[in-house]
């Protein structure tokens, strides 16, 4: 069975990080969002006479928003077909909020449901400040429409509570904060393949 592993957090959360570590030792797939939709948001965003790094202004999310998690879950849905673990990343804010929106997915895909085991990585940081200084210390031009508008963009990093009908052994919350190394590693391998080195 195939696994679909969400990394979901906000921005400077380190979901990247820490799909890409685990990805590498198992060898599955990684979507990231930001990097499926860059080519499309750049045209879209310049045909429009707007900044082509903006990543969060309202303008961009009419644009662009749902245009990248469509392209990146088709091409999720593209990999579980053929039996490839594949891991998801990206904020899916509205997504999580929606109860329905994972069998909808699963609907739309037409991978039969037995042949897929979904879990989520909620990716966090313990205070705003933490978000921030990650997010400085990256120094990427898609950013600063976030630290220009901190007071707005800071409240995507509020923590939630993911409404999605997974069981409790399939949802993992992650403070991000501590130095990850092999130990960090391997108990997020524990959460993620666990069941299935023990068959």
């Amino acid at each position: 069975m195939a696994k679909l592993v969400f990394f979901v957090g906000g921005a400077g959360a380190g979901k990247t990080t820490l799909a890409k570590a685990l990805a590498s030792k198992r060898r599955a797939v990684v979507l990231d969002m930001d990097t499926l939709l860059r080519p499309a948001a750049v045209a879209l965003m310049t045909l429009a006479g707007l900044d082509p790094d903006d990543r969060d202004s309202p303008e961009y999310k009419r644009l662009c928003r749902d245009l990248g998690y469509r392209i990146t879950m088709d091409a999720a849905w593209e990999n579980i077909g053929v039996g490839n673990d594949t891991f998801v990343i990206g904020p899916f804010t509205k997504e999580t909020d929606d109860p329905d929106w994972i069998e909808r997915e699963l609907a739309r895909s037409g991978v039969p449901a037995s042949e897929v085991e979904t879990k989520l990585v909620l990716v966090h940081l313990p205070s705003q400040e933490a978000y921030r200084q990650r997010i400085e210390h990256r120094s990427t031009a898609i950013d600063l429409w976030k630290l220009d508008n901190w007071s707005e963009f800071s409240r995507s990093l509020a923590p939630r509570t993911p409404k999605w009908r997974l069981p409790a052994s399939c949802m993992l919350r992650y403070d991000n904060s501590r130095p990850f190394d092999e130990t960090q590693l391997s108990l997020l391998e524990a959460f993620v393949y666990e069941e299935r080195d023990r068959e």
